[in-house]
C-alpha cells in the first residue's frame, strides 16, 4: 500500500523569516509505520517547495497513493483541506485522512466545510495513523472504521466521532523516521545551517486558558533523555543537522530530565557540533539560575522567553503570574550565561492603545533582550480563551489566526493603526541593536548569531514577506488607514460545532469546579516543598497557569 503524506504550502510572515522548518510531524508518523511494516510512504512539503496546486496535483497524479495524508494548524487548515480536494479530484480512489491539532478540536466544523475529507485522525498520531492505515490495507476500512478509537467521519447525514484513543505510554516507542525528509531543503538562516525539530516531552502538566498543548496531548509525559539524544546524534550524524529547536511548549517544566538530556548531550561530546534553543519561562529561569552556565556548556544558545506582555494587567488576564520586574531579571540571567534571549510579547487585547504600545517598546529596551517579537493576540477557536471572547470575535477567517494579522480589534485602536504600532517597535527596536550592539558586543558566536538574526528579518522585510506586509499593503504609517487584511467574510462557525462548543463549554465548567477543589488540596500538599525555593525578590514562585507547584524531580 503505497501512502502520500503532504505539508501544506501556508505562510504568513511569521516563524518561516527565520528559516526553512522541518515537518517533525511526517517523521515521527512514518517511524511508526515502519515498526509495523510499511515500506512504500512518501512525501511532499508543498510549504518549502513552494507548490502550486497544479504542481502538486501533477506530483500526486504520478505517485498515485493509496492513502493521502495531511496535517493542519488552525491558520493552514483550508490549505490542508485544499491539498484532500486535489486528492478527491486527482486520485479518487485514494483515502483522504486529516489529522492535527485543529482537525482534532474543529472535526465538526471540517468535516462540514470540507465534506470530501474520509476521516479525521483526532489527538496524538502514531498509534491512530497505524491502525488506520492497517485497517485500510486490510479492506476493513470504512466498513470498521466505528471500531478504531480516536477517529471523527462523515456517516450518512452523521458526523461521527469514535472513543478517545489512549494516549502513547510507552515514549521508547517513539522512533521518528527523520530520513523521509529532503534535509538540504531545512535552513537555519541565523546560522545558516540545517535544523531540526525533535522532542523532549509530550503534553504540559499545566491549564493555561490560551494554550492548546495540555489539551492536545492530555497526558504529561517525558522521554528518556538517552533515546532523544540518540535521536539527535543521529540528526547530526546522518543529516548534518547543526541547530535544533525543542518542539516543547516548556522543555524545562521537569527539571530533573532536562538536566540528564543535557549531560548526555555533553558526554557525548555533541555541543562542539549542534547547538540548540528552546522555549520556556520566567520562573524556570530563576529556579535553574545556578544551572544556567552549565545548559549553555550542553549547547543552549537561545531561550526565548515568554514574557508575553509588559503591562502588568495583561499580564493578569492570561493567569501567567509573572512580574514585570522578574521578566528582566530573568532575561539578565540569561545573557550573564552567555545565552541569547528572545522576549516574546503579546500584542492587541481589548484594552491596547498607542500608549500600552510604546510602553511594550520601553519595557523592551529597557530589559535589554537579545531579539524581541511582538505576536497579535490570537485566541486559538478550541481553547477556554475564546470561549470567554466569543462575543468579542469578528474573524472566523482561520487562514489569518497566525500571530500577525489582528485577528482581535482593540476598542481604541483600528486594526491598521495596532499593525503600525507593531512595525513601529520593530524599526526602533532592531534599529538600534543593529547600529549599537550587534557588531559590537559579545564573543565571536553570539556576534555572528545576532547578525543572522538581524539578516533573517532585513531578507525577510525586503521581500515584504515579514508579518504578511505584502498581502496587506503596508508600506509605513502613511499606509495605516490603508491596510486591507483581505479577511473572508464568508467563513462562518458551522452549526454542528457550535452545537459542540456549547456541550464542551458546560463540560468545562463542571471539570473547573473540580480542578478548584483538586488544587486546594494541592496547595496544603506544596506548601513544606515550596518553602525550600523562592524567587530573590521574595515573590511566590509560580508556574505555568499560575499554578503554586512545581513538577516534582521524578
Amino acid at each position: 500500500m503505497r501512502i502520500l503524506f503532504v505539508h501544506p504550502n501556508y505562510r504568513s510572515g511569521g516563524a518561516e523569516i527565520a528559516g526553512t522548518w522541518p515537518p517533525a510531524w511526517v517523521a515521527y508518523l512514518t517511524g511508526h509505520l515502519r515498526q509495523s511494516g510499511f515500506e512504500d510512504i512518501h512525501f511532499i512539503d508543498a510549504m518549502a517547495d513552494n507548490l502550486t496546486d497544479a504542481d502538486l496535483a501533477q506530483r500526486m497524479q504520478a505517485l498515485a497513493p493509496d492513502v493521502v495524508g495531511v496535517t493542519a494548524i488552525t491558520p493552514s487548515i483550508y490549505r490542508a483541506e485544499d491539498v484532500l480536494k486535489i486528492a478527491r479530484d486527482i486520485v479518487p480512489n485514494a483515502v483522504r485522512v486529516m489529522g492535527g491539532v485543529h482537525a482534532t478540536f474543529m472535526y465538526k466544523q471540517v468535516l462540514t466545510e470540507a465534506p470530501w475529507v474520509d476521516v479525521i485522525v483526532r489527538g496524538e498520531g502514531e498509534e491512530i495513523c497505524t491502525e488506520l492505515m492497517l485497517a485500510i490495507e486490510d479492506g476493513r476500512f470504512p466498513a470498521e472504521r466505528h471500531k478504531i478509537s480516536g477517529l471523527a467521519f462523515t456517516d450518512g447525514d452523521t458526523i461521527v466521532a469514535t472513543q478517545a484513543a489512549s494516549t502513547v505510554k510507552d515514549l521508547s516507542k517513539i522512533k521518528p523516521d527523520w530520513s523521509v525528509l529532503e534535509w538540504s531543503k531545512y535552513k537555519y538562516i541565523p546560522l545558516g545551517t540545517r535544523v531540526a525539530i525533535p522532542n523532549l516531552a509530550r503534553g504540559c502538566p499545566f491549564t493555561c486558558s490560551f494554550c492548546s498543548q495540555w489539551k492536545f496531548w492530555r497526558d504529561y509525559r517525558v522521554r528518556d533523555p538517552k533515546d532523544v539524544v540518540d535521536e539527535i546524534e543521529d540528526l547530526v550524524d546522518t543529516h548534518g543537522v547543526g541547530f535544533f529547536i525543542l518542539a516543547d511548549e516548556e522543555p524545562t517544566i521537569n527539571k530533573k530530565k532536562f538536566v540528564a538530556f543535557c549531560q548526555e548531550l555533553i558526554d557525548r561530546g555533541l555541543p562542539k557540533r549542534v547547538k540548540w534553543g528552546i522555549n520556556t519561562r520566567v520562573t524556570d529561569i530563576y529556579r535553574d539560575r545556578d544551572l544556567l552556565k552549565f545548559y549553555r556548556k550542553a549547547g543552549l544558545v537561545h531561550v526565548s522567553l515568554g514574557t508575553e506582555a509588559a503591562a502588568q494587567m495583561k499580564l493578569d488576564q492570561f493567569n501567567k503570574e509573572t512580574k514585570v520586574e522578574e521578566n528582566k531579571t530573568a532575561i539578565r540571567l540569561l545573557r550573564e550565561a552567555d545565552i541569547l534571549v528572545e522576549a516574546q510579547f503579546i500584542v492587541g487585547l481589548d484594552n491596547e492603545t498607542p500608549e500600552t504600545l510604546e510602553e511594550t517598546y520601553r519595557m523592551a529596551w529597557d530589559w535589554q533582550p537579545d531579539l524581541a517579537n511582538w505576536s497579535m493576540y490570537t485566541p486559538w477557536p478550541f481553547t477556554t480563551l475564546f470561549q470567554e471572547l466569543k462575543d468579542q470575535v469578528e474573524i472566523y477567517d482561520f487562514s489569518k489566526y497566525n500571530f500577525v494579522t489582528p485577528i482581535m480589534k482593540p476598542a481604541a485602536m483600528e486594526r491598521g493603526e495596532l499593525l503600525d504600532g507593531v512595525m513601529n517597535n520593530y524599526r526602533r527596536f532592531y534599529s538600534k541593536k543593529a547600529l549599537f550592539h550587534y557588531p559590537w558586543r559579545g564573543t565571536g558566536f553570539r556576534r555572528r548569531y545576532l547578525l543572522g538574526c538581524l539578516y533573517a528579518f532585513l531578507k525577510a522585510g525586503f521581500q515584504r514577506t515579514f508579518y504578511d506586509l505584502g498581502k496587506a499593503g503596508y508600506w509605513g504609517p502613511q499606509t495605516k488607514k490603508s491596510v486591507d487584511f483581505h479577511f473572508d467574510e464568508t467563513r462562518q462557525i458551522a452549526e454542528a460545532q457550535m452545537a459542540d462548543w456549547e456541550a464542551s463549554a458546560d463540560k468545562a465548567a463542571k471539570a473547573a469546579e473540580r480542578r478548584a477543589a483538586l488544587r486546594a488540596q494541592g496547595k496544603e500538599r506544596a506548601v513544606e516543598r515550596n518553602q525550600a525555593f523562592k524567587m530573590p525578590n521574595g515573590a511566590e514562585i509560580k508556574a505555568c497557569g499560575g499554578g503554586d507547584q512545581q513538577m516534582e524531580d521524578v
